[in-house]
């Protein structure tokens, strides 16, 4: 008798093989994610019944009844004692499917992720706009997770996270944390973004900004002395400046770009980089702090300019993401090959490599 799919049991046995994420598809063994990499698990090959078990076991009750109907949903399930999990229910050629994200109990330490020390200064900001972006799956939210434990742990501040769903829960330490989820306790991310407002915060966590509107209203957030954290799918400063720029129309572009000199405070890119040796990821980071010099820049549209101050700017700790892969080639962390794999700009990286930027950032003195 064939046996019958377990998702609880799965998705314990995926977290003690240290995977990321899951997928499960109708006529394919379930692949897991590990380091980066997507390896098929010894497991048997999955029916539609098993996927449709398995989603009434784990989603919640307000949406059980329909989620069969339904063509994508996000919804968060916690094995206790084990991890919360980060559900999307989708539709592959008429077929269900779930892709699962792990999100651990345990929040990092900035210190234990081995990011760039400017972070913690960075997060004294008391107002404007701290934005980490970066591919799917380069731990982003684990960042941005870090960041507000850093203040809950050090600052009598109040905290409201508007999320979709909601993924690492805090408890409050020194700093009271609210989590609202957009579909359940607000409409939309514009709207928590609004009525957040009005809720006495300091700092306010919005998961994702994916369109104008909720732009608009952190922008505005931002203008009235609360400090905004978000995520963005970019990949390094100027892409995220240009992005947010053109989701506006034409017309209202310079005022935007006006906006965006006076409350960006600093931008965060990151990648993860894996290591054969160590058989574990690294984090990367392009961190751009808004100095006058780049506030100018930014008002005057000439983002070219932004790279060459990242680049020189010593005395502000700034990073590029060439000289973060540096950096993990120079502690080892990883080779000259795989720092290379992840450069968005492989010449310089390679000059670097041949001690053409000398001293730079320190990395090679």
């Amino acid at each position: 008798m064939e046996e019958i799919f377990s998702i609880i049991q799965f998705l314990k046995q995926a977290v003690k093989t240290g995977a990321s994420d899951e997928h499960l598809m109708v006529g394919h063994a379930p692949y897991l994610r590990i380091n980066g990499f997507i390896k098929k698990a010894n497991a048997n090959v999955l029916t539609k019944e098993d996927i449709d078990s398995a989603i009434l076991d784990i989603a919640p009750t307000n949406i059980r009844d329909k989620i069969l109907t339904l063509h994508d949903v996000d919804f968060m399930y916690e094995i206790k004692g084990c991890s919360r999990f980060r559900i999307n229910y989708n539709r592959q050629l008429g077929m269900p499917a779930l892709v699962i994200r792990n999100i651990p109990y345990q929040i990092p330490k900035l210190k234990d992720l081995a990011l760039p020390d400017i972070l913690s200064s960075v997060i004294e900001a008391q107002n404007g706009i701290i934005l980490v972006t970066g591919p799917t799956g380069s731990g982003k939210s684990t960042t941005i997770a870090s960041l507000i434990d850093h203040i809950n742990e050090t600052k009598g501040k109040h905290v409201i996270t508007i999320e979709d769903p909601i993924e690492y829960v805090f408890d409050s330490k020194k700093s009271i944390i609210s989590q609202r989820q957009v579909g359940i306790d607000t409409k939309s991310f514009a709207d928590g973004i609004k009525y957040s407002l009005r809720q006495d915060p300091d700092v306010i966590f919005i998961g994702e900004i994916r369109d104008k509107e909720t732009m608009a209203a952190a922008l505005k957030a931002s203008e009235t002395g609360h400090l905004v954290l978000s995520t963005l799918h970019t990949n390094d400063a100027v892409q995220t400046v240009n992005r947010i720029v053109n989701m506006f129309d034409e017309a209202n572009r310079i005022i935007i770009r006006k906006q965006l000199a006076e409350t960006l405070r600093a931008t965060i890119a990151q990648k993860l980089v894996y290591s054969t040796k160590n058989e574990k990821r690294y984090p990367a980071c392009e961190v751009m702090v808004v100095t006058p010099t780049v506030k100018d820049y930014l008002t005057k549209d000439n983002l070219d300019a932004i790279y060459d101050v990242l680049r020189d700017s010593n005395a502000e700790d700034m990073v590029t993401m060439n000289t973060s892969l540096a950096s993990l080639v120079n502690s080892e962390l990883i080779t000259q090959e795989e720092a290379l794999q992840h450069s968005n700009d492989v010449p310089e990286l390679e000059k670097i490599f041949r001690g053409v930027y000398l001293g730079t950032k320190g990395y090679y003195e």
